[in-house]
C-alpha cells in the first residue's frame, strides 16, 4: 500500500482495486445547470522525433533519450488508465441494463486530471442525492424538470479511481466510507500508515463503524493491574529464559520499548514500581541462594561451573532490572535495598573474583546514577551503600575492567567520585584516606578517584567552608591497612 494511500482513502473515501497504487490530492468540484456537450477525447500522444545515432552520444542526447523514455512511460500509463476506465464504464452500463436501468440520466459527471485528461459519465441525480449528503444538499434546489446538470471534478490526481468510486468521504458518501473502512480493516498497515489511519479517523465524524478498523491498534480499556500483570509475566519470562541468546535479544527489545515509552508523558504505559521490585527481590533471593551453595560445595569443577553460571546469570538479570528502575526514576528505594544486603556482601567476599565480579557492576550502576543526579537519596543511604559494597567494588574492579567490555572504567570512576563527594566531610575523609592507601598498592586494579581526592583536599584545607565545630573534627590519621 502506497505511503499516501491510507491518508487519501480516508479523506477521499475511495477504495480501489488492490493492484492500484492510490495517490490523490484534494479536487475542486463545480456544479452547473446547463446543457452539456459530449466529453472531449483524450489529447493525442506525443510523436517520437527523429534522433541522430552516434557511437558516443552527447550529454544532451542522453538527457533527451531519458526524457523520451519517461514520456513513453507516461503515455503507456495513460493508455492503461483509458482502457481500465473504458472497461469500468462498460461494466457499469451492463450492470444498469441487467437491473432494469434507472431511466434517462440527468447529471453529466466529468472528471478532469491535472494534465487535462477528461472522462465524462451520465449519472442520476436521485442516486447522487441518496448516496451523498453533499449532493443531496447541493442538488435539492436544482430539481427542475427537463434540465440537465453538469458536475465537474477538476485537478484530479487519479482519474481512474475517481471514476471507479464516483464520490468520496469529502462529499459525505456514506457507502464509500463504509467501503473504505472495510478495505482498511483487511489490508496490512506499516507503522507510518497506522499513525495516518488513526489520525484521519479521529478527524472524521464517524459512528461506531470505524471501531472494527481500530481494533488492531487499540484494545479494550484495561485496569493498570491487568496491564501490569501482563508486563510481570513478560519480564519474568525473559529472566527465566533458557536460551541465553534469546534472553539477551528480549532484554534489548524491552529496554528499547520502555525507553521509547518514557518520551511521551501523555501516552505513557504505566510500569508498576511493585512489579519491578518484585523482580528485584526474586533476583536477590536467587543470588543469595547461589552464593550460599557456592561456598558449601566440595570443589567439584562441574558443580562449581554450573553454580557460577547461575550467579553470572542472576547478576545480569538484576543489572537489567536496575537499569529499568533508573530509566523510570524508580531506583531510590533500590539503593536502600542494595545497601542492606549485608549477607549477600559477606557471601560475595568468599567467592573467587572471576565468578563474582558481575555483582559489583550493580554497585557501579548505582554510583553512576547517583553521580548524574538520576537517583536522589539521603546521605545516610548513600554512605551505607558505600559502607556495604565499596570494598567489594575495589576488589572486583580489575576483573570488571578487563573482563566486561561494556564497563566504562572512566564512567565508573566519575560516578564513584561524585557519589563520595555528596557525603559529609568526615565521611569523605574516611573513604578517601582508605582509597589513597589502596591505590598506592593496587594501581590500575583500583578505581582512580584522584579527582574526588583533590576536591576533598581543597574543601578541607584551602577553602574551608565548614563551621568551627565541624573543622575541629577534621583530622588526618595515619594508620596501616591490609593491602
Amino acid at each position: 500500500m502506497a505511503s499516501r494511500e491510507v491518508s487519501t482513502m480516508i479523506k477521499q473515501g475511495f477504495i480501489s482495486d488492490p493492484t492500484l497504487s492510490l495517490s490523490f490530492s484534494p479536487s475542486r468540484t463545480t456544479l452547473s445547470s446547463r446543457p452539456y456537450s459530449p466529453s472531449s477525447s483524450p489529447p493525442p500522444p506525443p510523436t517520437e522525433s527523429a534522433r541522430p545515432s552516434h557511437n558516443n552520444p552527447t550529454l544532451f542526447e542522453m538527457m533527451s533519450e531519458e526524457a523520451l523514455r519517461g514520456s513513453k512511460t507516461i503515455e503507456e500509463s495513460r493508455k492503461k488508465t483509458q482502457r481500465r476506465v473504458a472497461k469500468f464504464l462498460t461494466e457499469l452500463k451492463a450492470y444498469s441494463f441487467k437491473n432494469g436501468g434507472l431511466g434517462l440520466s440527468d447529471v453529466k459527471l466529468t472528471v478532469v486530471s491535472r494534465d487535462s485528461y477528461r472522462v465524462a459519465m451520465d449519472v442520476h441525480m436521485r442516486v447522487l442525492s441518496e448516496k451523498s449528503r453533499f449532493f443531496a444538499e447541493k442538488l435539492s434546489q436544482r430539481r427542475e424538470k427537463g434540465v440537465s446538470h453538469t458536475v465537474e471534478i477538476s485537478e484530479c490526481d487519479d482519474v481512474e479511481v475517481y471514476v471507479e468510486t464516483v464520490v468520496s468521504a469529502a462529499i459525505m458518501f456514506d457507502a464509500g466510507i463504509s467501503s473504505c473502512l472495510e478495505y482498511l480493516e483487511a489490508v496490512p498497515w506499516s507503522e507510518d500508515e497506522e499513525e495516518k489511519v488513526v489520525s484521519h479517523l479521529s478527524q472524521l465524524e464517524l459512528d461506531g463503524s470505524m471501531t472494527e478498523v481500530l481494533q488492531r491498534v487499540s484494545s479494550e480499556p484495561s485496569t493498570s493491574a491487568r496491564s501490569d500483570g501482563i508486563l510481570l509475566n513478560l519480564l519474568s519470562g525473559v529472566l527465566q529464559a533458557k536460551d541465553d541468546k534469546a534472553r539477551r535479544e528480549m532484554k534489548t527489545l524491552f529496554s528499547r520499548l520502555l525507553r521509547e515509552d518514557s518520551f511521551d508523558d501523555d501516552n505513557r504505559f504505566y510500569v508498576s514500581k511493585d512489579t519491578l521490585y518484585h523482580l528485584c527481590n526474586r533476583c536477590l533471593s536467587s543470588l543469595v541462594l547461589c552464593l550460599s551453595e557456592a561456598t558449601a560445595i566440595d570443589g567439584s569443577r562441574r558443580d562449581r561451573g554450573v553454580l557460577m553460571a547461575e550467579i553470572d546469570r542472576e547478576a545480569d538479570n538484576l543489572q537489567w532490572i536496575v537499569d529499568i528502575l533508573i530509566e523510570k526514576r524508580m531506583a531510590n528505594d533500590f539503593v536502600k535495598l542494595w545497601a542492606d544486603q549485608r549477607e549477600l556482601a559477606e557471601l560475595h567476599s568468599k567467592i573467587p573474583t572471576m565468578y563474582r565480579h558481575e555483582i559489583s557492576r550493580i554497585t557501579a550502576q548505582l554510583c553512576i546514577a547517583i553521580g548524574r543526579g538520576n537517583i536522589l537519596v539521603g546521605k545516610e543511604s548513600r554512605f551505607l551503600l558505600l559502607a556495604t559494597w565499596l570494598e567489594a567494588l575495589y576488589d572486583d574492579f580489575g576483573w570488571l575492567r578487563r573482563a566486561s567490555k561494556s564497563v566504562d572504567k572512566k564512567l565508573v570512576e566519575d560516578g564513584l567520585s561524585h557519589t563520595i563527594l555528596t557525603l559529609s566531610m568526615r565521611q569523605q575523609q574516611a573513604i578517601l584516606l582508605k582509597w589513597f592507601d589502596r591505590f598506592l598498592n593496587k594501581g590500575d586494579d583500583c578505581p582512580n578517584i584522584q579527582r574526588a581526592f583533590e576536591v576533598w583536599w581543597r574543601r578541607a584545607f584551602i577553602r574551608q567552608y565548614t563551621d568551627a565545630e565541624d573543622r575541629s573534627q577534621l583530622q588526618i590519621t595515619v594508620c596501616s591497612y591490609p593491602s
